[in-house]
This record gives C-alpha cells, sequence and structure tokens, in this order.
C-alpha cells in the first residue's frame, strides 16, 4: 500500500493586497499646514485633549513625540518609563506644545493622567470618576492620582468653577495593541464607563493604536505597510466592538521612544492622528458655542 499524500497547509499571507484604509504618505505638509494655522474660532479658547488609558500603553510617548514632530527635534517634555517599568504618570499634567519661538504655544493642549491598572488595590470605580472630573473640568494641574480615593470638592487641586479653557473637547484612549487579547475585561468596562461619560457630554473620543511594529512584524519592516496589516484590522475591530468607538476613529501610531532619528512615514502618521483629533475637538467647541 502506498503512502498517503501528505496535506499541506498554506499559511495566510499576513498582509492584504490593497490598504484598507487610504492615507496618502507624500501629504505630511498638508496635515502640519492644518495644525500649524489651526486656531479656535474663540478669541483665546485652548483645545483640550485627554489622554487616558491603561498602565504602559504610551500616553506620554505619544505627547513626546507630538511634540518632537512639531519641534523637528527629538522632544522628552512628558517623561516616560520604558516598557518594562510600567505606568510613570502619577499627577494631572497639562502639555503645552512650543511653536516656533519660546514662549510662543499652539493653541491646544495634551492632558496626561495616571493609567489605568486593574488590581486589587486599584479601584476601577474611582478611576473613572476622577476621569469624568477632569473631562467636566474639575482636576487641576498637579492633582495627584489616589486609586483608593475620588478628588474631594473640598481639595485643594478640585477646580469649583472650572471654565471653557479647563474642559475637555477631545478625549483619547491609547491603546497597546501588540498585546494577544488587548485588554482584560475590567479594563473594557471602565473605557466604556468613561466613553459613556464623554458621550453624554458630547465629547468627541478616539483611540490611538501604539506599539504596531511590535504587534505586526510587517509593519516593523515597512511602516507603510500598517493599512495592509491584517492582524492590525482585526484588533481595531475587535477593539471598536468591545469598547463602542468607531473604526474611522482609531488611529494606529509608532511613538518615537528609542529613536535618535526621525521616519518620515512615522511623522505622517502621528500627524495624520493629530491632525483628526483637532479637527473632532473643533467641531465640539463649535456644536457648544451654538448652543
Amino acid at each position: 500500500m502506498g503512502d498517503k499524500p501528505s496535506k499541506h497547509i498554506k499559511a495566510e499571507p499576513p498582509l492584504f493586497d490593497e490598504p484598507w484604509r487610504k492615507i496618502n504618505w507624500r501629504d505630511k505638509k498638508g496635515a502640519l499646514e492644518y495644525i500649524n494655522n489651526y486656531k479656535p474660532h474663540i478669541e483665546g479658547q485652548e483645545l483640550r485633549i485627554l489622554l487616558h488609558g491603561p498602565v504602559g500603553a504610551g500616553k506620554s510617548s505619544f505627547i513626546n513625540s507630538v511634540q518632537s514632530v512639531l519641534k523637528d527635534k527629538m522632544c522628552a517634555p512628558a517623561l516616560a518609563a520604558n516598557n518594562t517599568q510600567g505606568c510613570f504618570t502619577k499627577q494631572y499634567k497639562t502639555y503645552k506644545m512650543e511653536k516656533g519661538t519660546p514662549n510662543n504655544f499652539y493653541p491646544f493642549v495634551l492632558n496626561d493622567m495616571m493609567g489605568l491598572k486593574h488590581t486589587k488595590r486599584a479601584n476601577r470605580k474611582i478611576h473613572v470618576k476622577d476621569v469624568k472630573r477632569a473631562l467636566k473640568g474639575h482636576v487641576k494641574d498637579g492633582y495627584t492620582f489616589n486609586p483608593e480615593c475620588k478628588l474631594s470638592k473640598d481639595n485643594r487641586f478640585y477646580n469649583k468653577s472650572p471654565t471653557s479653557k479647563d474642559k475637555v473637547h477631545a478625549l483619547v484612549s491609547v491603546i497597546d495593541v501588540s498585546t494577544e487579547g488587548l485588554m482584560p475585561e475590567k479594563v473594557v468596562e471602565t473605557l466604556q464607563d468613561i466613553r459613556d461619560e464623554a458621550s453624554e457630554l458630547g465629547i468627541p473620543q478616539v483611540a490611538i493604536f501604539t506599539k504596531i511594529d511590535v504587534a505586526c512584524p510587517e509593519i516593523k519592516r515597512d511602516i507603510k505597510n500598517v493599512y495592509r496589516s491584517k492582524v492590525l484590522r482585526e484588533r481595531m475591530e475587535e477593539f471598536s466592538a468591545a469598547v463602542g468607538i468607531p473604526m474611522n476613529c482609531i488611529f494606529p501610531v509608532r511613538n518615537y521612544s528609542s529613536e535618535i532619528s526621525f521616519n518620515s512615514d512615522a511623522d505622517t502618521l502621528i500627524l495624520n492622528t493629530l491632525y483628526h483629533i483637532i479637527s473632532f475637538g473643533d467641531d465640539f467647541l463649535r456644536r457648544k458655542q451654538r448652543c
């Protein structure tokens, strides 16, 4: 009796033949021009962007990457830990982006806050309440987050009378896409709770996916494969279904963390993401003025 023919299972290619999202890699200047020329229609207004998400996802690294690309030199205004140390940020802090000359700043700010960590000691309800207060402008710069108790109204870092400049105009969830299964169920529930509060306030929500080159070797080989990656597409769809943020509000980026020189394509992803965040936030500001 002859041997049965062996069955060869053909591995599925990791990339789509065509990108599932279009991006003009040559139009870095277009997004940069919009950001450089952006000015809120209300005199003296600042657009406030709040970054939140799980510990170690890359919130501080994104702030540093934005500042670096805008200034065209490597910057580190937000202290960030390496990947093994988890969350470095403990305080609520506002970062202004310097524009050209000293003491001249872009009319938008990025807020960093303590990352979400689900442990027996870390109370997710406390975290959600602190984020809600930040959304409404009640948290002052320098407040140190306490996982065991929320910011109280008699605390010196509680802003009793927030102005429009204090309130958040765009909420950004920063997600490490390199981990299998993305996030524990409790973290997903927390993100959903925060999203519900932001939705009630009318605040637009965006998600940033970081560490895309770790998640997909083809992206590490060539960052232009980002919108051809099947792994990235699947994880974006998984996150969108779990948390509720639409696919067209999820943006992959590669932060600058170990590099000492720029990559034009990485810059394009960062600027394209920032362009959309500012655009969504400005739409919200305009709606608020009409109300």
